[in-house]
Order: C-alpha cells, then sequence, then structure tokens
C-alpha cells in the first residue's frame, strides 16, 4: 500500500509502505478520508513522535469500511466487514490502509459524509474531552474558546451551543468573523480592534463571566485574560500558539479558587480514549444526527496533495477542517 512519508527536508511523498496485517482485536479499515490536525505539522517537524507500535507516518483520524475484523475484535465488538466507520488513531491516517482496535471506532453518523466523518474523532474527541471531562462545564455556563477560525474552535463552538452554553470566542479580522457566524458564537471579539481582556472585565461585571476557557494560543494575552474569571473557572490550556510564557498573578487564582489545567488528548491512555469515544457516541452523535453540530469543511483534497493540505494550515487560512481523500 502506499503512504505519506516525510523527507529528509521534510517535504512530503507518496511512497510505499508495508500492508498492515490485522490484530486479534483490531479492525483492517481501507481509508476513504483522512482529517488533519495541527499535531500532524509538529510530527512532521519532529517534535510530535507517534505513541510505540503506530505507524511513523501522521493522520490522526480517518474515515472508510472495515475490510477485515481480527478474532478477538469480533467477539468483543459488534463490528463486522463493510461498516462504514470513522477513527481516532495514535497516528498512520495518511495513507490507503490502517489497522485499528475495534474500541477506537465509532459508526459513520446517519446524515455524515465520508469527509464530514473523517472530520469528527480527532476534534470532537478533543472538544468533548476539554469541554465536559476537564472543564465540567455545564449548561448556562459561559465558555471561552479563544482562536475562532480554527478547526477545533470550528466544532467546540457548536457543540458547546447545542448544550446549552454561552459561547465567547477570538478571531483577526471582521472578515474572518463572518465566516464563523454560522458557528453560532453569542459574543466574538476582533482582536485586531478590541482587548480580550477588557472584554472578558466587562463580562464578568455583567455577571457572564467565563466558567471555562479552552486555550490553544497562551502567550502574555493569557495572564491578563485569567483574572476575569468566575470564581472556580477553569482554564485549559491545549497548545501556545501565542507563545509558551506569561505572567499571572498568582493571588487572584488562589482567591478565585481558579484551575489551570494542562491537557492533550494524544497523552491519555487508550482506555481512556475509548471512554471518550463511547460517550461521544452516547452524548454528542444524537446532536449531530439532529442536526446541532457538524464539522465544518474548509477544503478537501487528494492525498497525493498532502503538503499543500498542510501549506493551508501552516499559513492559518482554514476555517474549519481540512481534509484529505484517498482513492
Amino acid at each position: 500500500m502506499k503512504a505519506i512519508l516525510v523527507n529528509e527536508d521534510k517535504s512530503l511523498r507518496w511512497d510505499d509502505v508495508p500492508m498492515p496485517l490485522c490484530g486479534a482485536e483490531d479492525c483492517l479499515v481501507k481509508i476513504e478520508a483522512a482529517a488533519l490536525n495541527r499535531a500532524d505539522l509538529m510530527q512532521r517537524e519532529g517534535d510530535y513522535p507517534p505513541p510505540p507500535g503506530c505507524p511513523e507516518w501522521m493522520g490522526l483520524e480517518i474515515a472508510g469500511t472495515i475490510i477485515e475484523v481480527g478474532a478477538k475484535a469480533q467477539t468483543l465488538s459488534h463490528w463486522k466487514v463493510g461498516d462504514r466507520v470513522c477513527a481516532l488513531l495514535g497516528g498512520g491516517g495518511y495513507a490507503e490502509y490502517v489497522n485499528v482496535k475495534y474500541d477506537m471506532l465509532m459508526p459513520i453518523p446517519k446524515n455524515c459524509s465520508m469527509v464530514e466523518a473523517a472530520a469528527i474523532p480527532e476534534a470532537f474527541a478533543t472538544a468533548y474531552l476539554n469541554l465536559f471531562m476537564e472543564g465540567g462545564i455545564k449548561e448556562g455556563n459561559t465558555l471561552l474558546m479563544n482562536a475562532g477560525a480554527s478547526g477545533l474552535a470550528s466544532v467546540i463552538i457548536p457543540m458547546a451551543k447545542a448544550f446549552g452554553i454561552r459561547v465567547i470566542t477570538t478571531v483577526l479580522s471582521d472578515e474572518i468573523a463572518a465566516k464563523i457566524g454560522h458557528l453560532g458564537a453569542d459574543v466574538v471579539v476582533n482582536t485586531s480592534k478590541e482587548d480580550i481582556s477588557l472584554v472578558l472585565k466587562k463580562e464578568l461585571e455583567n455577571g457572564h463571566g467565563v466558567d471555562v476557557a479552552i486555550d490553544c494560543l497562551g502567550g502574555e494575552i493569557m495572564g491578563k485574560c485569567i483574572h476575569y474569571l468566575t470564581h472556580g473557572a477553569r482554564w485549559i490550556m491545549i497548545a501556545a500558539l501565542a507563545g509558551t510564557h506569561t505572567e499571572i498573578d498568582l493571588k487572584n487564582i488562589y482567591v478565585r479558587n481558579v484551575r489551570i489545567i494542562g491537557s492533550t488528548l494524544r497523552s491519555r491512555t487508550p482506555a481512556v480514549k475509548a471512554q471518550i469515544l463511547a460517550e461521544l457516541v452516547e452524548r454528542v452523535y444524537p446532536k449531530i444526527e439532529a442536526g446541532l453540530v457538524k464539522p465544518t469543511i474548509y477544503k478537501v483534497l487528494p492525498i497525493q496533495e498532502a503538503e499543500a493540505a498542510q501549506d493551508i494550515l501552516y499559513k492559518g487560512q482554514n476555517v474549519g477542517k481540512v481534509v484529505l481523500t484517498v482513492g
């Protein structure tokens, strides 16, 4: 089979690799679509190695069709040959086939295409993990989701809204604000015109303080914003694209009982990931199938154009997910 490999100069190529062998607890999936994530860029740069036992090539979420089911997987799960599935991977999605442990698979929601389904596992699992398991967010709470044009925000914002949560998000221009209007955020802050920390201060004074923040930016502004949260709020750091250092008034943290939580999906145990996927199917799939939450697809390219697809993420051009098609 073929997969996308990284050359010494960090360019990408579509080349031959060994066909995976279906393990006893695995399902072998013929990949039809694979979604991109920023973690793929980090892996390409050599900063985010795949977990032990995973293929060396990139790809954390795919959709496709099961072509083989291992002996134990047949008794431990309901999966069968021909099932249309999407899957959360430790790596290996930029390829024609992939081996997936049975509990890392989910059915494709009734109203989703293969391309849309490929954009579900990593992004939706990350959203669910940080909103509900780490954030403990509840109906009526207020969420701050930074970087509203990101692929993750395109999932987190509508997911939060579907569960009755008020959402504040940030963008860099009025043009981008218009492009994410369909996500339904209650407050969209153009940070090229407004200081987000002052907006949050006013929100707190008006009784709409942030209960949970999901932050992929970090940097100097994080330390300024964290002063204007509700008592007992949770600030969840999932990346630091705007900088790894900030200055925080520690007294404000303990007086307000604010918790700063570091969170990545990839570092979770297989058992925790399986739990997240099971809860996604139980709690979030009804929202997807009701049309309340759906992946936002920015662009679809053939897998042979993986380098061009990743360039879109490198340049920050996408509003929503970029997906590769296979075959």
